[in-house]
């Protein structure tokens, strides 16, 4: 018998329960990659999730015979739904086991959730805050996913479009060879635009270095990225989150690019080493081995992944792009680690300007993270 039950977040059972539930259904993937527990735990926080500042969020699982089988978590971000004068709910973390009446008794509890919150549609999957990823596996099914990127069955879709979702949009990763011979006009470009608009750029050899940078990151992103579909302004709550979760994967300080105008951040590349190998290897877990786990990946990955690639407006057309892919670049080649590979991950598709910036560099982009949307009565 299948029955759909509130998760209570504060009961270590639930929470349990809830942690484990993509390990059974994936035991068998060796392409999945767990969430860190940690990280899980603190999304069913609502005294340390500054999500809960500002919105509500329910979870739920399914249940056979009293063995969990799939689970969803459904959202109201009122903050993003004032952002875009909407009514929206968001699904998020939904997994099944392939059985077509799990998935939609799941949503059908969500939608129910939904309609009683007074929201007339529902989008996802779609994250708590902005450093979640989005989107739900459409296309790669053949190949590891970058950090923080869902790996799911494909069936899942097969699922969606059953359950009356249409597409909303698409976010497109690829990757490329790291000796892929970069064209000359790339580095041309780069040196023309430091000359003619006073750009600059710095090194960074530690993360001490880092640190009282990121606020200019954060601050670059709350203008550079106000079109975007998924976007909200970064809150004051949540920036501290997203200082420290941006600082613990950049294990090497060289890869992150800024571009100055004077003491203005202009334009960044988050770049940061791929220790996805060693999460799978921890289950997710950091004790009591998964620390030293992560920290030797660190130094021996061959993967990097650039996840967050913004430039200020006003600055697009003048070679920000340009700059910011040549140092990136003279810093993979020249670095002792021998990165071999690089994953650009979730450009959006209605961003056409960068995928021809990004196939100009060799990027084939194989993947494809899709957002579903559906209206509710």
């Amino acid at each position: 018998m299948l029955s759909i039950r509130p998760l209570n977040p504060r009961n270590p059972h639930d929470v349990r329960a809830w942690i484990e539930l993509p390990y059974r259904l994936y035991q068998n993937e060796p392409l999945w990659v767990p969430q860190l527990a940690k990280d899980a735990r603190f999304q069913l926080d609502r005294e340390k999730n500054p999500f809960y500042i500002y919105g509500h969020a329910d979870f739920f699982l399914a249940e056979r015979h009293g063995i969990p089988v799939g689970r969803i978590a459904v959202l109201e971000n009122r903050r993003l739904n004032q952002w875009r004068s909407e009514r929206t709910a968001f699904f998020y973390l939904f997994e099944a086991e392939e059985s077509f009446d799990v998935a939609e008794a799941l949503f059908e509890t969500a939608f129910r959730w939904a309609q009683r919150r007074g929201l007339n549609r529902i989008i996802g999957p779609k994250g708590f805050l902005t450093i979640d990823s989005v989107g739900m596996l459409a296309q790669g099914f053949e190949r590891f996913p970058a950090m923080g990127m869902a790996w799911n069955y494909p069936y899942y879709n097969e699922f969606m479009e059953r359950l009356g979702f249409e597409k909303e949009t698409d976010y497109l990763s690829g990757w490329i060879p790291i000796d892929f011979p970069v064209p000359q006009k790339v580095f041309r470009i780069a040196e023309l635009a430091k000359q003619r608009y006073g750009y600059r750029t710095v090194r960074y050899q530690s993360k001490k270095e880092l640190i009282p940078i990121v606020h200019h990151v954060i601050e670059t992103y709350n203008r550079s990225f106000t079109q975007n579909w998924e976007f909200a302004p970064i809150s004051d709550s949540e920036a501290p989150v997203l200082a420290h979760k941006i600082l613990s994967v950049i294990d090497d300080p060289t890869l992150p690019q800024v571009v100055w105008k004077e003491d203005v951040a202009v334009g960044f590349i988050l770049a940061y080493p791929d220790i996805n190998r060693a999460i799978q290897r921890t289950r997710g877990r950091l004790w009591p081995l998964g620390w030293w786990h992560l920290i030797r990946e660190f130094k021996r990955t061959k993967w990097i992944d650039l996840n967050g690639v913004g430039v200020l407006p006003e600055h697009r057309g003048r070679g920000v792009d340009a700059i910011m892919m040549a140092e990136l670049w003279n810093a993979v080649t020249h670095s002792e680690r021998g990165y071999q590979f690089a994953e650009i991950c979730q450009i959006n598709e209605k961003n056409q300007v960068m995928q021809q910036e990004m196939a100009a560099f060799g990027i084939t982009f194989d993947k494809r993270h899709r957002i579903y949307r559906r209206a509710l009565p």
